[in-house]
């Protein structure tokens, strides 16, 4: 696996950073301004707990059916503009979801924003890979944490509309534009020149060997199913936490947002002490760690169904996830056999299974028995992903400290 070494970033190199994480801010904070509203058109449209957990699993069904096209747009738009492409359409994409009559358009809508949204992911990890090598060190999970940042300002958004009674097209609308802009600066901050890096002696593929390995296969295997587990914990929090506190708890409609935000708020903090916290302890012993605080949170607050608890709840939900899904990406686009890119490709667009799956198995649960059950899914999640985490790269061993220092020292 490639090992960063530490070099100082020019201006260019800071501002791309920069953009990168405007870039990151902005996805979080287009799909986040919906979320909160779920519970207000489930009603509008008079919705079963199981045709809406089919028609909320469009928006993964889009990006898992796009997914594959994301490198098409990469390679003939260039990651950064390919990114700001896919941020426009699913901002219009979520506007549409917002002022669907029926279930079906309503379904539609979210389908066509996540297959835009799938674009915008992989392509702006791409981007952030690419500036993290001109860096020579860990600040993935940076980009991350700005994401959460992006999730809480966009669920607070939406709290604040729903509090002051603003329409859902106004919100929506001014939402979609507000990001639109900040998308299209940023875009003239990103990296010039190619995505792929000419192959070199120095460069971070350079080595790689061309065969497959079954060992590699099984490598990425775990790392989609680690991310996947990651993601259902996340789409808990999405699809379902305004909804329990709102439909089950009978928390009132600003409050019940709370679940929500209390999760990508603490995946927002996990995230920020990420890279020095991996760095320290290795990712294995994070996912661990991490897998046992989703288990252990969640499943404290289902056996205590309150307010509090819950909202407790989803914050360890997003605490536990924090580092685990950057983790299977940055793992993946290190391994060898795959051209570059490609493990990246493939663990972004795999792990929506996550997304996809527990909408609707979490809605039928809900239906044959109670939203407090279905949510299950989520300490079970985090007990699956202990069990995954030997695959991931365990702590630097003393003796491998003093070659490691003596590289992130060089100029």
């Amino acid at each position: 696996m490639t090992t960063l070494s530490a070099t100082r970033p020019d201006l260019a190199t800071r501002r791309a950073r920069a953009a990168v994480a405007a870039l990151f801010f902005t996805n979080g904070a287009l799909f986040a301004n919906v979320i909160p509203r779920y519970p207000q058109i489930k009603t509008d449209l008079e919705m079963s707990n199981a045709v809406y957990g089919l028609t909320v699993a469009a928006f993964p069904t889009g990006a898992l059916i796009a997914g594959t096209a994301a490198g098409v747009a990469i390679r003939r738009l260039g990651s950064a503009r390919a990114a700001v492409f896919g941020t426009l359409l699913t901002g219009l994409g979520v506007l549409l979801a917002g002022l669907s009559p029926v279930p079906l358009l309503f379904a539609l809508a979210l389908f066509a924003a996540g297959s835009f949204d799938a674009i915008t992911d992989v392509a702006q990890n791409a981007h952030g890979l690419r500036v993290q090598r001109q860096y020579g060190r860990s600040i993935i999970n940076s980009f991350h944490a700005t994401w959460s940042i992006g999730a809480v300002t966009g669920g607070s958004m939406a709290a604040g509309a729903l509090a002051i009674g603003l329409p859902i097209g106004v919100h929506l609308g001014l939402s979609a534009a507000l990001f639109a802009v900040v998308a299209l600066v940023a875009l003239r901050f990103c990296l010039p020149g190619p995505d792929v890096e000419p192959a070199t002696h120095e460069g971070p593929h350079a080595t790689r060997p061309t065969k497959l390995s079954s060992r590699t296969i099984l490598l990425v295997t775990a790392l989609v199913m680690i991310a996947t587990a990651g993601t259902l914990v996340e789409d808990a929090g999405n699809s379902w936490a305004a909804v329990y506190l709102s439909d089950e708890l009978n928390s009132p409609a600003s409050l019940a947002a709370a679940g929500y935000i209390a999760l990508v708020g603490a995946q927002f903090i996990g995230r920020s002490f990420g890279d020095r916290l991996v760095d320290r302890y290795g990712q294995a012993n994070m996912a661990r760690a991490g897998g046992l605080l989703v288990a252990a949170g969640m499943g404290l607050a289902l056996a205590v169904p309150t307010i509090p608890t819950t909202i407790l709840g989803f914050a360890a939900a997003g605490m536990g996830t924090a580092t685990l899904v950057p983790a299977a990406m940055h793992e993946a686009d290190e391994l060898p056999g795959l051209k570059p890119g490609t493990g990246l490709t493939l663990v972004s667009w795999l792990m929506r299974l996550g997304f996809l799956l527990s909408p609707p198995i979490v809605g039928a649960v809900a239906d044959a028995s109670s939203l407090r059950m279905g949510l299950l899914v989520v300490p079970l999640a985090g007990l699956f992903v202990i069990l995954l985490a030997r695959v991931l790269s365990p702590a630097k061993t003393p003796a491998s400290a003093p070659a490691e220092q003596a590289r992130t020292a060089e100029p």
